[in-house]
């Protein structure tokens, strides 16, 4: 008899949708099968008139633990995470201490494993040299660096945890290119944007409208440099990359020729540059808006590069900070900590855009779960409704509208820049390996059931080593 059924939905495989039932047996999908065929199970779920979908694989996760607690940490967001169909978290590196040897890594890792309700794993700063082997042999599946610094604050990128020389930059490419590691980059040119930021500050506006189009400047030059050097360097040294935060229509552009030149370099898009980007959104929810402004133009490209697929990836870059960090920055914007929570949502705008024609359900699946799974080690155990993968699935009612609230919100920040907004699409259910963590408006999960989520050869070395 088989542990678990699925029975009664529609099916979204990698080949597409199917009317079948889902059989789970030890955690793992042990079946799709015709609804027709009679296979006794344990357990039953009733998904009928909805859409079984592979849970999302999150690669860009900010879970603030440890040392940022008040804003967040890993319980809360692994609870967003089971409420969003998020099922796998990749969290990251500026953290107090940042995570940059072994011991920082071991550390965030038993952090994890005591409090995580979804599976997870962790990108590193590899801006110790020496470390990062090392830290490649616990399991990470990438790295992570910041080109970019503070101005006027020491957070959301703390020392330790960024690399701005371009020497420096293609000597820890050549090392991860040997690890077989990709290596995932926040693109900033910090020499423009001192320039740039210098002549918006000095006419005294430090505010969120300065702020955006000190960031949005000149088409999005800052992104756009720095994007072509490290498409670059990724070309000389060979090490995989992975480019965070795509935003402007000549990134994407140059991403396009670069993968059409076989770089190997994937690229993301997160929650606020299709759905949070508006200059109506920066005059209204200021700072809780910011992250970054997208003008129109821009946008239009990046919903160009999700349906193409140039922008491969949908990651949350969920970034929460508590009100009094936000609100000082309606008049003093380069103090405010930039960023925004947005894990506990972004599955449901996805779907929401599907249900609007803006995105094919395979693109919007395929960006949260397929794409990341193949790019970052984990393609066969996650991101895909395929026999023998883990059974991490999210049972979906693609015709529920309803409004978001600050009131359902389970960041530890208690808000979300969605607040008051009407989507069409829920998320019912979400099972990590065939356990549900999420069911019918509640977090059912339990504090530490998460697992490493390493890829396939480092699994079964961790495995050996009773890890």
């Amino acid at each position: 008899m088989i542990d678990l059924k699925i029975t009664g939905g529609t099916v979204v495989t990698p080949s597409g949708p199917s009317a079948a039932d889902l059989l789970v047996q030890g955690g793992v999908i042990a079946g799709i099968v015709d609804r027709e065929v009679d296979v006794p199970a344990t357990r039953t779920i009733d998904a009928t008139g909805r859409l079984v979908l592979p849970g999302m694989v999150d690669v860009h996760v900010h879970t603030r633990e440890p040392g940022y607690e008040h804003k967040e940490d890993i319980l809360t967001t692994s609870q967003q995470a089971a409420a969003g169909g998020v099922t796998t978290i990749f969290g990251m590196p500026n953290l107090k201490p940042p995570t940059v040897d072994r011991t920082t890594l071991q550390d965030v890792f038993d952090r994890y494993a005591r409090t995580s309700l979804v599976d997870f794993n962790h990108n590193p700063a590899p801006t110790k040299f020496d470390e990062i082997d090392g830290m490649a042999a616990m399991g990470v599946n990438a790295f992570k660096i910041y080109m970019v610094v503070d101005t006027g604050r020491d957070y959301p990128h703390p020392s330790g945890t960024g690399i701005h020389d371009h020497g420096h930059l293609l000597q820890i490419m050549d090392r991860i290119a040997t690890t077989g590691k990709r290596f995932i980059i926040h693109p900033h040119d910090q020499a423009l944007m001192d320039y740039i930021e210098g002549k918006v500050l000095g006419r005294g506006e430090n505010t969120p409208e300065g702020y955006a189009s000190a960031y949005a400047a000149r088409e999005g030059v800052i992104w756009d440099t720095a994007i072509d050097v490290v498409l670059r360097l990724a070309e000389a040294s060979g090490c995989p990359i992975h480019i965070a935060h795509m935003q402007t229509r000549r990134s994407i552009d140059a991403v396009r020729r670069a993968k059409a030149a076989g770089i190997d370099v994937t690229c993301e898009v997160n929650h606020w540059a299709p759905f949070l980007s508006t200059w109506e959104d920066v005059q209204t929810l200021g700072p809780y808006a910011l992250s970054y402004w997208v003008p129109d133009d821009n946008r239009a490209a990046v919903w160009e590069g999700m349906r193409d697929g140039t922008i491969d990836i949908a990651s949350s870059d969920h970034a929460p900070h508590t009100r009094e960090e936000k609100e000082i920055g309606w008049t003093e914007m380069w103090s405010a900590h930039t960023g925004t929570p947005g894990i506990q949502y972004y599955y449901e705008l996805m779907l929401d855009a599907v249900n609007r024609g803006d995105l094919s359900l395979a693109r919007a699946v395929d960006m949260v779960a397929g794409s990341p799974a193949a790019d970052f080690g984990l393609g066969g155990i996650k991101g895909g409704l395929v026999c023998g993968a883990d059974a991490d699935v999210v049972i979906a009612d693609m015709d529920h509208e309803w409004t978001i609230t600050n009131d359902d919100v389970l960041s530890r920040c208690g808000w979300t820049p969605y607040d008051g907004r009407t989507i069409s699409a829920r998320i019912e259910r979400t099972l990590v390996r065939g356990t549900e963590v999420y069911a019918d408006g509640d977090v059912v999960g339990e504090p530490g059931t998460g697992r490493l989520a390493a890829a396939g050869a480092d699994r079964t070395a961790l495995a050996g080593k009773g890890l």
